[in-house]
């Protein structure tokens, strides 16, 4: 499925305000002084899908903590801890990377964290949880089971939320995670300019963050598309409907994308500066995730979805985005492989 953006505007000074330049010179600044923080390799694959090149920023070997993840909710968590001092336990709800990144700038920090996973997260991930001293709790089947117990966890108990979702009342946080993922762009823009960016999307906090900060550094000529699982195109119905929508409960097995409802920033941003929704099934991410495996770039399935999105795009879709063989692409490989995936 695809979508072309009809409420396509141009970037302004609120987006700006939001996820800029700025924010992530500040951002990248902070992580500088980390010692595990290097930036991430760009890895070329020419002439994919058609353009004169792709690249892939690959994430998996961030920090340590194998995703695009390590840059969000642990940038929030000391944000947040300097905004409101003490020692309340951190919460959250992940479904795996997320929860690693917050309970990494616990530890940090030396403030208790609780993650509640879903009973569908590998166990790879609690394993991973413990090993950085976090509390991990089996909450419900799904992923808004999860969620609704680490909210439960934050008004009952005084827990401190880190959530990379965002809703009416609660964003503060969220724009911290968001701005903490356009480091990796900022690193991206050095070798620019692209001409496109293809980015999967869960929640929409990477793809906001994408939109945001490349728009502000490249302008409106820049083409943006967002890819999500064809199990849960909440963005993407979010979209069609103009406003933010929860969509049924379908099936995927690209667990880290599994969202039935989009953040609000994310939605509120991407609304108007998404050129192109397009939804990818399991097999074809899975296809390109060997596909760029044979590249030497070890991928998931949820980490190679935006290069399974460039694949998948019609030929009307290429044309209305002026996608050619003078193109360069930015994909972003969001985590290396997961067992079981």
């Amino acid at each position: 499925m695809e979508f072309l953006n009809p409420a396509r505007t141009p970037y302004t000074a609120d987006d700006r305000a939001l996820i800029g330049a700025g924010n992530a010179r500040r951002a990248r600044a902070r992580f500088a002084r980390h010692p595990r923080y290097r930036p991430t390799p760009l890895r070329t694959v020419p002439g994919l899908a058609g353009t004169l090149a792709a690249d892939v920023k690959d994430e998996s070997g961030r920090m340590g903590l194998g995703s695009f993840k390590a840059l969000g909710g642990a940038y929030a968590v000391h944000l947040l801890h300097e905004r409101e001092p003490g020692g309340a336990p951190f919460v959250c709800a992940s479904a795996g990377n997320h929860g690693i990144s917050v309970a990494s700038g616990a530890a940090e920090a030396g403030v208790p964290c609780v993650v509640h996973l879903s009973e569908g997260v590998p166990e790879t991930f609690a394993d991973r949880l413990r090993g950085l001293g976090a509390e991990v709790r089996r909450s419900g089947p799904d992923y808004e089971a999860s969620m609704a117990a680490a909210l439960d966890d934050a008004r009952t108990h005084g827990l401190r939320l880190v959530s990379d979702s965002s809703w009416p009342g609660y964003t503060d946080v969220p724009l911290d995670v968001m701005r903490g993922y356009t480091v990796l762009f900022d690193e991206a823009a050095e070798t620019g300019p692209y001409t496109h960016v293809v980015v999967q999307a869960g929640v929409g906090g990477l793809a906001a963050a994408a939109a945001g900060y490349l728009r502000d550094r490249w302008g409106d000529r820049f083409k943006i598309v967002v890819v999500e699982p064809e199990g849960a195109p909440c963005l993407t119905e979010s979209a069609r409907a103009g406003r933010p929508v929860r969509v049924p409960g379908g099936h995927t097995t690209l667990g880290r994308l599994d969202c039935r409802e989009p953040s609000l920033l994310a939605h509120r941003l991407l609304g108007h500066l998404a050129d192109l929704y397009v939804t990818v099934t399991d097999e074809q991410a899975g296809a390109a995730a060997r596909l760029l495996a044979g590249h030497g770039i070890a991928l998931s399935g949820c980490g190679a979805a935006g290069a399974a999105g460039l694949l998948a795009l019609t030929p009307s879709a290429r044309d209305a985005l002026g996608l050619d063989d003078t193109s360069r692409v930015l994909l972003v490989g969001t985590e290396g492989p997961v067992e079981p995936e």
